[in-house]
């Protein structure tokens, strides 16, 4: 029996999950490494070779170094339970006019819920994976913070872990940077590790055309939906369009017409099939509505609270003040003004590196102005 006791390891087959299960095991976890099997690529009617975590390569690389390592490795079947959340609510989001970030409510609804089921199966206190985070507590809370590497850091994707979900995770390479860890590996005798490309793709999206993987999966989208509106800000038609679910708020690229100047979509209206497009100041925003909120730092939200909020992936932030509006939404102030805010992407707010909680972004602030364009 190991005197750290037993810790689950979600193992993708990639480095860092790879990396970070040898440093558990080395500091004397009695780890089991288990690699989820979320979806089958071949069902995606994608047109690339299958890559990334679902991979038949990675699932055996993963388990190759588990017997390397000498602890045991599962595989875990859960392509169901994902298809039906997250992949549905992809689809949902986009018929919605809103745009979805699967891979947040991959982790939150279904990786960690298979995690800890799994876990508890396996009588394993802890679970543990290669995200670039750490994870602190204050007055007996926990709460994400930033990693080491600010460049890799994946706090953005992991705001909507719940408390019994926090007081169970370890992040072991939340304190190093990437090179450490391609260091690392090289070090422990798994050079071709070490170089190991990595992807960025959606999984079940592999060769990054949601638009061919809306049509695939709803075909009526393409003939239901063509023909919609272009207007511009004041409700004047610009255009036609190829389905409102096909574009996305700040896209400027791919909108299959030449106006003159630079056009960016600023706003999308579902039920009148219209997509608004604007120059690229009708994209600033001085605030937003944000729901479906997870509080971390503080169980509840303090009255004006100043942070930095963070609208997408790898965007910097943007000084901003919370104020509740209910039991599940608040309201955000931007500072200064914001471009690109885009319903359906997640919001997520910063005291300094610690995650105080995220939400779903959800206003919209020309959608009255455009309610009743044809």
């Amino acid at each position: 029996m190991s005197k750290k006791g037993k810790i689950l390891v979600a193992m993708s087959g990639g480095i860092d999950s790879t990396v970070a299960a040898i440093m558990l095991h080395e500091q004397g976890y009695e780890v089991i490494g288990i690699t989820m099997k979320t979806w089958d690529y071949a069902s995606s009617g994608g047109s690339k070779k299958e890559t990334g975590c679902c991979s038949l390569d990675s699932i055996n690389d993963a388990r190759e170094v588990s017997v390397r390592m000498g602890f045991h490795h599962f595989i875990v079947d859960i392509r169901e339970e994902f298809g039906d959340f997250v992949i549905n609510n992809f689809v949902d989001e986009y018929l919605a006019g809103r745009t979805p970030n699967p891979c947040v409510l991959c982790n939150t609804h279904i990786k960690w819920s298979a995690l800890l089921k799994r876990a508890d199966a396996l009588d394993c206190e802890f679970i543990a994976t290669g995200h670039y985070a750490m994870v602190n507590e204050l007055n007996h809370r926990k709460f994400i913070t930033k990693s080491k590497d600010m460049a890799k850091d994946q706090s953005y994707v992991l705001w909507g872990l719940t408390q019994e979900c926090l007081q169970r995770s370890i992040f072991p390479i939340g304190e190093m940077t990437k090179p450490e860890v391609r260091q690392l590996a090289y070090n422990m005798g798994y050079e071709s590790l070490s170089k190991k490309a990595e992807s960025y793709e959606i999984c079940f999206v592999p060769d990054n055309d949601y638009r061919g993987f809306l049509k695939r999966r709803v075909p009526e989208l393409e003939h239901n939906l063509v023909g919609g509106n272009f207007v511009d800000p004041e409700g004047n038609i610009l255009g036609k369009h190829s389905g409102y679910p096909f574009y996305t708020i700040g896209q400027r690229k791919g909108l299959g017409m030449a106006f003159g100047s630079p056009k960016f979509v600023v706003e999308i209206i579902p039920h009148t099939n219209t997509v608004v497009l604007g120059d690229i100041n009708d994209l600033v925003r001085n605030g937003m509505q944000v729901s479906k909120l997870n509080l971390m730092k503080y169980e509840h939200l303090p009255q004006n609270l100043e942070t930095v909020t963070q609208i997408r992936y790898n965007d910097a932030g943007s000084l901003s003040v919370l104020n509740m509006n209910g039991t599940d939404t608040v309201d955000v102030e931007f500072l200064s003004n914001v471009k690109g805010v885009a319903p359906g992407q997640s919001a997520v707010f910063y005291e300094g590196d610690d995650v105080v909680g995220g939400g779903i972004i959800m206003s919209s602030s020309l959608s009255e102005l455009m309610n009743n364009t044809n």
